[in-house]
């Protein structure tokens, strides 16, 4: 692994663009805190006109449109270093500042609700105040949850400590956790890092494969004690808001506040139990593609295409992935041309950055890429992901002002799996050689197995432990590991089970952001089934459309401008049937 300073420049973020020098962070930074006081000014005044609501409105997006990048430079930079002590000191005095931001305005949502609902209805035919109205009307759905002022201020000085369980977990796990040396059946000592972990459970020896899993998980169960711990006060936290916001569970508050029914995450679930079947038919093919007797846990990874090498370097993964997204038009395409030749991107893994791939956008400037590229034909995939999420940003900030720009938790992965599936098809349509062919069915296979079935594990697992919590059940590493193995052994029903992989849910780190991970899946369905409609028509207008929207609708709502009804169980059982059909597609293949 090199250190960053030998990454060449063009390979990784130009800070600059958002600000020139540190002192100018610390001039925005001291110009935002002076700015809190002033949004103490229009407490008071929202009921007295259309005219004054609208200023409030105004002042208070006007502060958070110069507080995001200040927010967002701390961030970005501690991601690619969580060890840099100023990138720490910077994080935490944001982290500081938004919590004094949040209490300064606590007002307002309470002050907002106190305007009786014909009043604010006439208010709303002020013109400019229409800027708002979708803001306006989302927080008057939510009246019955939103607490007085002094209550909304003591929520929001909690903020200032709800971030310590995910910070502890990432200081931690990317920092302080220290993974060993493995080696396969050539007993070649190899690092174990986050980064290449990926690569070596996909390597066709067995035996590096389960070094990589033992090592991987095996050092998770090391701390596990302490992880528990830490998740714990997690959810503990969403259910003591969710509480005292009046919902009757956090996942209720959680999908609440994107105007989501609670049935859209119980069809999902329902739909995927009633997958578990094609599930079982495809380990069933991957047993007997590798030649096992048993099938374990390490062995659901590795391609089950014989003799294929598909190395991918970073250049050559740029081209197929401009080549992929066609469809969508010359000028999307453009726009990744721009993040290849603009530093939009950070590319390779290098010490203390953080693991895993990521997009932010940063309103008026551009979205930022994390990658820990590694020369893989899935790190071409994941360049693709994660572009399609910075498509999103970036349209959504072109076409919405800063006030509607930031779109919804279930949308947000809608666009980068739809790039995953055009990639898919791409290579399907341009690889004539059965066995990359079968190599690449296989990987759609997986993106299926990894994208909606895992995440499915993954949210009945968090809706699980917080559902415990709420019963008063000690939520500790011996409940949570049980609760992750039954899931496992569930969805997994023809897998052997590693005793390590009991571990694996200390691995995720999403689940540090509640309710979030059931996305991936109604998201990848969704995208199965956009892909395909733009491939067979011809017409992604109405998709474009979608990613311009940011938040200036439901997610709902927006999801059905590209023609998906996530009420409905048939998105799900769609691409199910896809899954089921593309297992028989490779197996008639191989």
């Amino acid at each position: 692994m090199k250190n960053r300073n030998e990454i060449p420049a063009e390979l990784k973020w130009d800070f600059t663009h958002i600000f020139k020098t540190s002192e100018d962070w610390e001039k925005a930074y001291i110009e935002c805190e002076k700015a809190i006081s002033s949004l103490t000014e229009i407490k008071g005044t929202l009921s007295l006109s259309a005219e004054s609501l609208f200023a409030a409105y105004e002042k208070l997006y006007g502060f958070y449109e110069k507080f995001d990048p200040v927010a967002d430079y701390a961030f970005l930079a501690k991601a690619v270093d969580g060890g840099d002590a100023a990138a720490l000191a910077m994080c935490d005095r944001v982290n500081m500042l938004s919590v004094k931001a949040g209490s300064a305005t606590a007002f307002f949502n309470p002050e907002l609700m106190e305007i009786p609902a014909e009043k604010l209805a006439e208010f709303m035919k002020y013109e400019p105040l229409k800027k708002y109205a979708h803001i306006i009307e989302d927080a008057a759905r939510l009246r019955d949850h939103t607490l007085d002022e002094k209550s909304e201020a003591l929520v929001a000085k909690i903020g200032k400590i709800s971030v310590t369980p995910s910070d502890a977990y990432d200081m931690l796990t990317n920092v302080e956790m220290k993974l060993p040396e493995i080696s396969g059946s050539d007993n070649k000592k190899i690092e174990l890092t986050r980064g290449n972990f990926g690569v070596m459970r996909e390597s066709g020896d067995r035996a590096l494969r389960e070094a990589a899993f033992e090592g991987m998980f095996g050092t998770y169960g090391k701390y596990i004690n302490t992880i528990a711990c830490l998740y714990s006060g997690s959810v503990k936290q969403d259910n003591l808001l969710a509480e005292v916001r009046g919902y009757k569970s956090a996942r209720e508050a959680s999908l609440s506040s994107s105007n989501v029914p609670e049935k859209v995450y119980d069809a999902l679930v329902e739909a995927i139990h009633e997958s578990i079947p094609s599930m079982n038919k495809y380990l069933k093919l991957r047993k007997k593609a590798l030649g096992l007797e048993k099938l374990d846990v390490y062995d659901l990874y590795t391609p089950i295409v014989d003799d294929i090498e598909y190395p991918m370097p970073y250049e050559n993964a740029c081209e197929l992935v401009l080549n992929a997204v066609a469809p969508l038009g010359v000028e999307y395409q453009n726009v990744i041309r721009r993040a290849y030749r603009e530093n939009w991107i950070d590319v390779y893994e290098t010490p203390g950055k953080e693991a895993g791939a990521f997009s932010a956008g940063v309103y008026g400037i551009h979205p930022f890429v994390k990658l820990n590229y590694s020369d893989s034909l899935d790190d071409a995939f994941t360049l693709a992901h994660e572009l399609g999420h910075a498509m999103h940003s970036y349209l959504s900030s072109e076409k919405q002002d800063y006030a509607n720009h930031d779109y919804r938790l279930l949308v947000a992965e809608v666009a980068s799996t739809c790039n995953e599936v055009l990639l898919t098809k791409y290579l399907l349509k341009t690889e004539t050689d059965k066995k990359r062919r079968a190599y690449i069915l296989n990987h759609f296979l997986e993106g299926f197995r990894t994208t909606v079935f895992r995440q499915t594990l993954f949210a009945e697992f968090e809706h699980k432990a917080h559902e415990l919590e709420a019963k008063g059940t000690p939520i500790n590493a011996e409940c949570l590991n049980k609760v992750y193995a039954d899931l496992v052994n569930m969805y997994y029903p023809e897998a052997e089970f590693c005793d390590t992989l009991k571990y694996e849910w200390a691995y995720i780190p999403h689940f540090y952001r509640a309710y979030y991970v059931y996305q991936y899946a109604t998201g990848f369905s969704s995208a199965v089934a956009i892909a395909s409609h733009i491939l067979e028509t011809g017409d992604a207008s109405d998709y474009l459309k979608f990613l311009s929207m940011g938040g200036s609708d439901y997610p709902l709502n927006e999801l059905k401008t590209a023609g998906i009804d996530l009420c409905s169980p048939d998105v799900v059982k769609s691409a199910m049937k896809v899954f089921d059909e593309t297992i028989d597609e490779l197996d008639a293949l191989m």
